[in-house]
């Protein structure tokens, strides 16, 4: 995992050194946009990075070589893909942005969600009308602003591509995966609010496909095929990307349907069934559902998606999904996920060391508790 450490690094300085120029322009402006600067850092600093990572392992599968880890031409010559796997986290920091806002959540990473910052900073300083209503719009517009610097950074590392056909695929790729996030974002909140219009034999179906496109092509299959594109990669070595990205990205999801129900408020950041108060239809839900009896359904549907659920009905709502036997079976489906995406890795026409690396994180994200 060197390599993937060092990628890292050199993705959280790209990062930096962006914001250090786009914040130049700011600052010429007035200093009244500090606060842009300063949320903005904050939401592009730390996390898994795990899109940067199957980004660059994407591209050192279809070229062979990784970073020289004291720099030098090889290094200059990841200078794309390094610019594309920052542009995919500089992605994530805004879709989390505009998440927290649809989701109406107070924390992201055990920290304030960037709508509550700017709703502390009304507060703080007396200024007019409502908190609420300034929080969510300057959050909305820090979103926006977060999205434009992402297709830049992308947009800087493409340019220094020497391959054109290679550089024009990667864009197309992101362009797609932007629109697909978006689309799948659109189906989830569908989900949580036209529910009871479904069939009950439409819930899992409905759920799949949300999982699909909000988070699985976009959290591991895209950056895989990004990074591979911007590699020049073969028709054959991309479908091997994909074939191995989708099966693990939806493994990926599924764990945080789990986490988001029963993780560890101390390790996730957000409370101790977070998805249960937000009223999210996930497949744990749904297959849930399908094996209760009429009353115990009912109750289900009438307290999911209460924001003011107490402690004691969380831990019940946990205890009945879990009796139900819905969370050894999505745990049963992440196996069978991530079976087949290693599957998927034999023999496939990439790099060794990047199916080492590749198999090792399929074990990381699969089995994270965060």
């Amino acid at each position: 995992m060197a390599q993937g450490s060092r990628l890292v690094d050199l993705v959280q300085a790209r990062i930096d050194g962006f914001v250090d120029e786009r914040s130049t322009i700011l600052r010429s402006i007035t200093t009244e946009l500090a606060p842009l600067d300063q949320f903005s850092r904050r939401f592009l600093s730390g996390g898994k990075r795990f899109r940067a990572l199957f980004c660059y392992w994407g591209w050192a599968a279809v070229v062979g070589q990784g970073f020289d880890p004291f720099g030098g031409e090889a290094e200059r010559d990841a200078f794309p893909v390094v610019s594309a796997a920052s542009a995919l986290e500089v992605f994530h920091a805004a879709a989390l942005v505009h998440d927290d806002i649809i989701d109406n959540s107070d924390t992201r990473r055990g920290a304030p969600a960037a709508h509550r910052l700017f709703e502390a900073l009304h507060a703080e300083a007396g200024w007019l009308r409502s908190s609420d209503e300034f929080g969510r719009a300057s959050a909305i517009l820090l979103g926006d602003l977060l999205l434009g610097w992402s297709d830049e950074l992308l947009d800087e590392g493409l340019d220094a591509l020497p391959d054109r056909v290679a550089a024009r695929a990667a864009r197309a790729e992101f362009v797609r995966m932007r629109t697909e996030v978006t689309a799948g974002q659109y189906l989830d909140i569908l989900a949580e609010q036209s529910w009871h219009t479904r069939r009950d034999d439409e819930q899992r179906a409905t759920a799949e496909r949300v999982i699909t496109y909000k988070a699985a092509k976009y959290s591991v299959e895209s950056p895989l095929a990004l990074g591979g594109l911007i590699g020049g990669g073969t028709a054959a070595q991309i479908d091997a990307l994909r074939a191995f990205g989708l099966p693990l990205g939806m493994a990926y999801q599924l764990r945080d349907d789990l986490l988001g129900v029963f993780g560890d408020p101390a390790v996730t950041g957000k409370p101790s069934g977070d998805d249960l108060r937000e009223g999210k239809r996930t497949m744990l839900v749904a297959i849930a559902r399908e094996r209760l009896a009429h009353g115990p359904r009912n109750l289900l549907d009438e307290l999911l998606g209460d924001p003011e659920l107490s402690e004691a009905q969380i831990r019940m709502l946990q205890r009945t999904i879990t009796e139900t036997g819905a969370v050894d079976e999505i745990e049963s489906m992440i196996a069978a996920e991530v079976g087949q995406a290693r599957s998927a890795l034999e023999d496939a026409p990439l790099s060794a060391a990047a199916r080492t690396e590749l198999a090792s994180l399929a074990t990381t994200v699969s089995r994270r508790s965060s």
